[in-house]
């Protein structure tokens, strides 16, 4: 059965323009954009059983095959739209986790209708395509897209979700609950959708799974607009008939766009009409405790007019972050378009493809280096993988952090004044100068040859060096070795960078990875050669600094010697201050004391003097030993030899076998570049589509045509107050001046003190409603810039 509704009415509520936004945004649908983003949308959810199916039917005016042992087992797209030729349309949009080969089968179910008599069993040969009547299987996540058209059906597209479970049953078994759950939970999260709540007066709401559900996908409640059935069913002055009427007046569960109640038909009276059906409802709303309630919060024919300004306002709000949207994804798209290049099937489109490559290598490797970073690959310099593309930066830090670790961690033996002064570094010992002496004073007496008492033979120097840098040979090789894995994880964010997922795992496993290996070995074999010189031959410097540690060593020494023999002289704690002295003192004993500290143990003195030129020379070893490392291996070895590692040139001379093996398109990139393609096809004309009404006139949901339809449903227009939000009350009277109003913008939220003359709209694409507060909610930014 089909219902016809007052054409003219409808006429009243959207302009051609209006129609227009409304039509391409169901294109785009269409199209399979909402694939990749968020459309805007209603959507009707509710627990089982709920009278979903119902509202639809009276919304859309089509009898659907509702029985009280068959629920909603899948997501059902109603798309409704006025026409002047009455026509049906049923296909399935299968769901992604479908095979490939379910997807394309399902993908071709498409059958159309001259009327409305066959929707019936349209709709059970979708079912048994997917599944649902043949296998057994009780619920679907596949898509059953209606397409209704007519002269008096409405704008309109709505969402159908299957109805919330609460426990298993013999036919629906926990899976099915679970997959119910999670799909209505996935739309409701969609920013873009407007939740339709359906609550069933049969059952306390308290306990119905929508509610909750909502909240926890809208938890403010902007998006949400309840809508109460079955209101028939309640005894009349009931306790409960009171709570239905209270939380359709928006005072208990309170949502941004309140309310709605409908009577619909209980589907053993599936046989009456639908005509007959407002005919009831409207008789029921006029009498009892409900009469009480607003025209505009009750009844199908109000609900229409309200769903179609809900969705209207829905996309004018949603336009400039859905362009925004789709014109990021659609950068992001032809991104991947040009890592994939051109399609390559010769040889001569493969070397070419890879000279690219290496241009942008050459290009990005040299701006790395020289440490200028404005290229985009360079971003997100605040998380680990984009300091790591910045390789000057992480040269710089690796070679402080090896100069601070060596002059830390280098020496062998650390000289400290007295025992359990301090904790040992890694591999290094603690140890005192009079032991360190006792050591000395024994490999003098073992390699003694020719010199007098009291001085050593210079090969004392060299062995006590040798030890005292043992550690710079595994402290170096470290730091190399970090310095080249760094190189190694560079380059494959450079070639992941440039090229498609396939082009660069192969092109590092085959040119790349071989070429670091190799500088690899290079880098280790000019290490050892600059730590030959210091672990195999002996000292060498013409550095006058080295005299001149050696001097300040001595010098400190004598100092501390000194300063000890004048405390003790004049007896004084300290020599830092000054003392007024009583008594006399004889100065020449002063002198005889200070110039008595001799060392008679001749042995001791020759260790004494080694110990100290050990200690000057390794300062110097130290520092040119750290300058040579950075220079000779990390510059010269390392960083200069990256931009060498894939040149034009070496692409130019490069084997034919190998250039296919790495440029060569294989099956799943070819497969991949057809389906961005088509994405790119799809965006860039959902771009252009939603482009064309940023500047639009007047798609305003006009209020003098709400009117109309209010005086052709022989209803009073809402003139009243209507308390919707803890007190806030929102004239619902019409303006008439309001339709003078072309400039369509969306407009900033309402605020205390809020006047129209602040607004400074930049964009034409604003919504000019003083609508009752259902027709207030969904409100966008102020200001969008094109």
């Amino acid at each position: 059965m089909v219902m016809k509704y007052y054409s003219a009415a409808l006429d009243g509520l959207c302009t051609q323009e209006q129609l227009d936004l409304l039509n391409s945004i169901d294109t785009l649908r269409s199209q399979g954009i909402s694939h990749f983003v968020s459309l805007p949308q209603i959507i009707v959810c509710g627990d089982q059983s709920s009278g979903k199916s119902s509202v639809l039917e009276a919304i859309s005016g089509v009898s659907f095959p509702v029985r009280s042992n068959l629920c909603t087992r899948f997501p059902t797209e109603l798309v409704l739209r006025k026409d002047p030729t009455v026509g049906v349309r049923v296909s399935i949009v299968p769901h992604h986790s479908r095979s490939e080969a379910e997807q394309k089968s399902l993908s071709t179910f498409c059958e159309e209708l001259d009327g409305f008599d066959g929707l019936s069993q349209l709709v059970e040969n979708a079912k048994a395509a997917m599944g649902i009547s043949t296998h057994g299987k009780a619920f679907s996540n596949d898509i059953l897209r209606v397409e209704i058209s007519g002269p008096d059906r409405p704008h309109l597209t709505i969402v159908d979700l299957p109805g919330l479970i609460h426990s298993e049953t013999k036919q629906q078994s926990a899976a099915d609950v679970q997959l119910v759950q999670s799909v209505v939970q996935m739309y409701m999260k969609e920013p873009r959708s407007i939740i339709l709540a359906v609550v069933s007066a049969k059952n306390d709401y308290a306990n119905q799974i929508v509610l909750r559900l909502a909240r926890d996908a809208d938890d403010s409640g902007q998006r949400t607009l309840g809508v109460i059935t079955k209101p028939d069913t309640l005894v009349m002055g009931s306790e409960s008939e009171r709570m239905f009427i209270s939380l359709a007046k928006n005072e208990d569960v309170k949502f941004r766009l309140g309310w709605h109640a409908l009577r619909n038909m209980d589907s053993d009276q599936g046989t009456s009409s639908l005509a007959d059906r407002d005919s009831v409802e409207r008789e029921f709303f006029a009498n009892g405790a409900w009469g009480e309630m607003p025209p505009s919060l009750v009844g199908i024919d109000s609900l229409r007019i309200r769903l179609s300004k809900l969705l209207l306002r829905q996309i004018a709000a949603e336009l400039p972050s859905l362009i925004e949207e789709i014109q990021i994804k659609k950068d992001n798209c032809r991104q991947q378009l040009e890592n994939l290049g051109q399609p390559r099937v010769t040889l001569d489109e493969q070397k070419s493809y890879l000279l690219n490559i290496s241009q942008s290598y050459q290009r990005l490797v040299k701006a790395a280096v020289d440490g200028t970073y404005n290229e985009t690959f360079f971003s997100a310099v605040h998380s680990t993988t984009g300091r790591q593309k910045r390789m000057r930066a992480v040269i710089q830090n690796l070679n402080e952090e090896f100069a601070e670790c060596l002059m830390r961690r280098g020496h062998r033996r650390e000289i400290i004044e007295k025992e359990a002064e301090k904790k040992a570094e890694k591999g290094q010992l603690l140890i005192t100068r009079d032991t360190y002496m006792l050591h000395i004073q024994g490999l003098i007496k073992q390699t003694r040859g020719r010199e007098l008492p009291g001085t050593f033979n210079p090969m004392i120097v060299n062995e006590l060096f040798l030890e005292q840098c043992a550690p710079w040979k595994d402290i170096t090789l470290d730091h190399v070795l970090n310095t080249w894995e760094a190189a190694q994880v560079f380059l494959l964010d450079v070639i992941r960078y440039i090229s498609d997922e396939a082009t660069s795992v192969v092109l590092f496993d085959e040119l790349i990875s071989p070429e670091l290996d190799e500088l690899r070995r290079n880098l280790e074999k000019r290490t050892r050669e600059l730590l030959a010189p210091h672990h195999k031959g002996h000292p060498i410097t013409y550095n006058h600094y080295f005299t001149e540690t050696l001097q300040s060593i001595r010098a400190s020494r004598q100092r501390a010697r000194l300063s000890s023999t004048m405390r003790n002289f004049f007896g004084v704690d300290d020599l830092s201050g000054s003392y007024v002295l009583n008594g006399s003192y004889r100065l020449d004993d002063l002198l005889q004391s200070l110039v008595s500290l001799t060392e008679p143990d001749m042995t001791r003195l020759a260790s004494a003097e080694a110990l100290d030129c050990m200690l000057a020379y390794y300062k110097v070893a130290l520092k040119r030993f750290i300058d040579d490392v950075a220079v000779e291996v990390i510059e010269l070895n390392l960083v200069q030899s990256l931009s060498s590692i894939l040149s034009p040139v070496k692409v130019f001379e490069m084997p034919s076998e190998l250039v296919t093996r790495i440029a060569g398109e294989s099956k799943e990139n070819r497969a991949l570049r057809d389906q961005l393609n088509r994405k790119l096809q799809v965006l860039a004309k959902g771009l252009e589509t939603c482009r064309q009404f940023v500047g639009s006139q007047s798609i305003n949901p006009d209020k003098s045509g709400m009117s109309k339809v209010f005086s052709s449903f022989h209803r009073t227009p809402p003139d009243s107050v209507i308390s919707v939000d803890n007190g806030d009350e929102l004239e619902c009277d019409v303006d008439d001046s309001c339709s003078e109003r072309s400039t369509i913008s969306a407009p900033p939220p309402v605020s205390p003190g809020y006047e129209e003359a602040d607004a400074r709209p930049v964009s034409r694409l604003e919504l000019l409603v003083d609508e009752p507060a259902e027709f207030d909610a969904i409100t966008p930014p102020a200001l969008y810039h094109y």
